[in-house]
């Protein structure tokens, strides 16, 4: 069955006749009948079953994990409502609407705290500037980053004019991208025209990166391929391609005619960019939603690694800034299927970096038991047609562990990085141990069931341990004080109210109306799409903002710091002969014994890319040796001096 059937068959052919036999058990409401969907659900007491099975695991555990997060949304002062399409609601339909968006951090106005956009595809993006303290404010309309008259979908930040602040470009289903630069104090300005970045399409992810070490960020966009018809609805949102058949979004990698390339954009200094794809050989068709860079080889130059969320991944190796060439093959012979999350990073203290992928779209062929098949590679339900080539593919999450022969070797399994509707990836060292720990944001809401963020604690490089229930980020906090929850039915805690209906007026003929003729409230399961992960109240511990489809984000505090010392560096490059932000840098910090490498590549989370000092857990080590950078400009520079543990450590580049 492929994913279309599937949604229909759980969706609107067995919900309606579902959820009216459970409105029937339910208390009588004053006004409106509240509707679960899916109609048989699980909830509190299945995460309760999770909890108790994750605590059992703790003999396993060589690192530590005797620390909280708790969600500090409602002190934290944020209101912000990510508010989704109807394609995703009232009138659901699958389409990539639903991959929904992501949040970007940075230092906007220079005061040394990290300031929060969030995206939306209803009703506007929001910026949140940082009063420290874990209080934040609205800058929005004063900062002019609203874009209220689109759906918006990545955000990424980056300096393109070298002059010390970070500047934001922002994606869009096709109302244009836009370039926004930073006037140092939070203030923006649209600059998109005159820079030449105005494509309009079906964008998602963008990178910044220096792709040929002039000294200037260039950009990176994605484009999906096209999903949406020539059809606006209602709130100027454009009508996701239709469900019967071949008429599928999701069946859009079979149609050429749907393909949109994606771009890569060279900066020309002077507020200018120019569309180099062609020139240089960076010809990307496929359904990418996102990308990152890395330079594993060691030349220098950054290659690209694209996802496809419907069929092959691409990696583009940098042949010296002049062009790309595809050599996906040579280093990763089998890609996820329907890849989402993507990051480098050296899992394991030998300087070599890895790489986590996450697969979405390879679950969605088969809905499975929660709990009993979620740390296991996807039963592929879909048929040959459909997946255009499977020999090269792999069902579920991957892990590529770097070899000192400069091959990879994929081990997600071994390590135990597999789960289940994985979006984003996101990695930190959550308990400042001198190990980079995975936070993957999971779920599918609406009309589906729920489904479990994940956090992989890493076990000293040997593999990655479930700590999700054990750090406080399962069950989520606030459930049991949101309105729908009912100690009788404690299932809705992990619900909440997604549309209304007026059953005995416009909306009869709606497949949740059959039997009923008042009115009702449809609820919707909770669901992350993405996260960031910095210090953002200033104590040396690394909290967790994420981004909810059609939520409220939770602000998860850590009190890694109140219960022991912390220590650790947060590192801060300036470019000079390099890019001001030094993206592309490499950046080794040697404590205690310990040689720490991490790549600056400023991906925060899935559709993200923040604008963050580079953070160092030292574990136990009481003093920092010496840090090295290895500058895009190929210099390398020897810090030894000034190396304070726990501070903010500002490296310039000589």
């Amino acid at each position: 069955m492929n994913r279309c059937a599937r949604t229909l068959a759980l969706g609107w052919l067995t919900l309606a006749a579902g959820a009216a036999a459970l409105g029937a058990q339910a208390p009588p409401a004053p006004r409106k009948e509240a509707v679960p969907v899916p109609a048989i659900d699980w909830g509190w007491e299945m995460l309760e079953v999770l909890a108790h099975a994750q605590e059992q695991t703790r003999p396993r555990f060589d690192v530590d994990h005797d620390f909280r997060f708790v969600d500090r949304r409602d002190a934290s002062g944020i209101t912000f409502v990510h508010r989704c399409t109807v394609d995703s609601a009232k009138y659901y339909q699958p389409n990539h609407y639903d991959h929904g968006n992501g949040l970007a951090v940075a230092d906007v106005d220079g005061d040394l705290l990290y300031d929060v956009y969030f995206l939306t595809q209803s009703g506007g993006n929001e910026l949140w500037r940082n009063l420290g303290g874990g209080r934040f404010e609205n800058i929005t309309a004063r900062a002019g980053v609203a874009l209220a008259d689109r759906d918006s979908v990545a955000g990424s930040f980056g300096d393109v004019d070298n002059d010390g602040d970070p500047d934001l470009f922002v994606t869009s289903v096709r109302a244009g991208n836009v370039l926004f630069v930073n006037d140092g104090r939070g203030n923006f300005t649209d600059v998109t025209a005159e820079a030449g970045v105005a494509h309009s399409g079906h964008s998602s992810g963008a990178v910044f990166l220096d792709f040929d070490l002039d000294g200037w960020l260039d950009l990176f966009v994605t484009n999906v391929g096209v999903y949406t018809e020539d059809r606006q609805i209602p709130g100027g949102h454009w009508l996701g391609i239709g469900q019967e058949g071949a008429a599928n979004a999701f069946d859009g990698h079979l149609f050429p005619e749907r393909t949109e390339y994606s771009i890569l954009y060279r900066n020309l200094g002077g507020g200018r960019f120019a569309d180099v794809s062609e020139r240089v050989g960076l010809s990307e068709p496929g359904w990418n939603g996102d990308a990152t860079f890395v330079d594993f080889d060691g030349d220098r130059y950054p290659d690209l690694y694209v996802t496809n969320m419907q069929g092959d991944d691409h990696y583009w190796h940098n042949e010296g800034g002049e062009r790309f060439v595809e050599t996906t093959a040579e280093h990763f012979p089998k890609t996820p299927w329907g890849a989402m999350g993507i990051k480098f990073f050296d899992h394991n203290q030998d300087g070599l970096m890895d790489l986590v992928v996450t697969d979405m779209h390879s679950d969605m062929s088969r809905e499975i038991v929660p709990g009993s098949l979620e740390k296991l590679k996807s039963l592929m339900q879909w048929p040959e047609a459909t997946l255009q080539g499977s020999e090269n593919n792999l069902f579920g999450n991957a892990f590529y562990e770097q070899q000192p022969d400069g091959t990879w070797r994929e081990r997600s399994d071994e390590l135990g990085v597999e789960n289940y509707w994985p979006w984003g990836v996101s990695v930190a060292d959550v308990n400042a141990d001198g190990y980079g720990d995975i936070l993957i944001t999971s779920s599918m809401n609406f009309p589906y069931r729920y489904g479990i963020n994940t956090m992989l604690l890493n076990n000293r490089g040997r593999g990655f341990l479930d700590s999700e229930f054990l750090l406080g980020i399962e069950p989520r906090s606030d459930l049991p004080r949101r309105a729908s929850y009912d100690p009788q039915r404690p299932w809705l805690a992990t619900k909440k109210p997604w549309f209304e209906l007026a059953c005995g007026g416009p909306d009869a003929a709606h497949p949740l109306c059959i039997g009923r003729g008042g009115d009702l409230v449809a609820l919707g399961n909770l669901g992350t799409r993405t996260a960031a992960i910095f210090d953002l109240d200033d104590d040396g511990d690394l909290d967790i903002v994420t981004g909810e489809f059609n939520d409220r984000p939770q602000v998860l505090i850590s009190d890694l710091s109140d219960r022991r010392p912390v220590r650790f560096a947060k590192i801060r490059l300036v470019g000079t002969a390099s890019n001001r932000d030094g993206l592309g840098a490499k950046v080794t910090v040697e404590s205690g014994g310990a040689r720490l490498v991490q790549y600056h590549d400023g991906k925060s989370g899935y559709l993200s890319q923040s604008s963050l000092p580079l953070y160092f857990g030292l574990g136990e080590a009481q003093a920092i040796d010496r840090i090295v950078v290895a500058w895009p400009s190929g210099r390398e520079q020897v810090v030894t001096d000034g190396l304070a543990v726990g501070s903010l450590i500002e490296i310039t580049e000589p």
